[in-house]
């Protein structure tokens, strides 16, 4: 196996997954969090940042682009815009946008995969802008989907607190 074969395995089941979880999401609870302290997320929070938690990261790995406004560079980020606190995070504003979102980056990740090609994947290097080690692209790109998953089971674990039946099929796909 290549790292597109992989990476595109990987990217294909965890979006599978995650829109899965997603239609267990009722509008109504987006604003549910497991505790008014400690820098919770809301479930609308969870899914606006599922929406970008792959495809986005892959475009900057692949193209430098990082999605800053115009004329920022990552090195005028101050620790506070890189990593915000919960409280300053946007939310979707229903669970069906979030689910078009969801494709749509599903989208971009595909295309940056294909557009990496595997001899870059193999052979380039990349720093990230929270760890400037140069890692191989490959496995960035492979880190870009774990991340996805990571904060997948969050929204699991805020589906099983909000007393929905889900089930470690739900986590894994089965």
């Amino acid at each position: 196996m290549n790292w597109t074969e992989l990476i595109t395995a990987e990217i294909e089941r965890t979006y599978r997954i995650t829109d899965g979880l997603f239609d267990l999401v009722d509008d109504n609870t987006l604003g549910w969090k497991p505790s008014p302290e400690n820098n919770w997320m809301t479930t609308g929070q969870i899914l606006m940042h599922l929406t970008n938690a792959c495809g986005a990261g892959m475009r900057g790995f692949v193209t430098g682009d990082w999605g800053l406004p115009a004329g920022m560079e990552l090195s005028d980020m101050s620790p506070e815009n890189m990593l915000p606190s919960a409280d300053k995070l946007p939310s979707v504003g229903s669970v069906a946008e979030a689910k078009k979102l969801l494709a749509a980056d599903k989208q971009v990740a595909l295309d940056m995969l294909a557009q990496s090609g595997e001899d870059r994947l193999q052979n380039d290097a990349a720093g990230a802008p929270w760890d400037p080690r140069k890692l191989n692209l490959g496995y960035r790109l492979l880190q870009m989907v774990d991340h996805l998953s990571q904060h997948k089971s969050q929204l699991f674990y805020y589906l099983k607190l909000q007393g929905k039946p889900v089930n470690t099929g739900h986590l894994w796909g089965e």
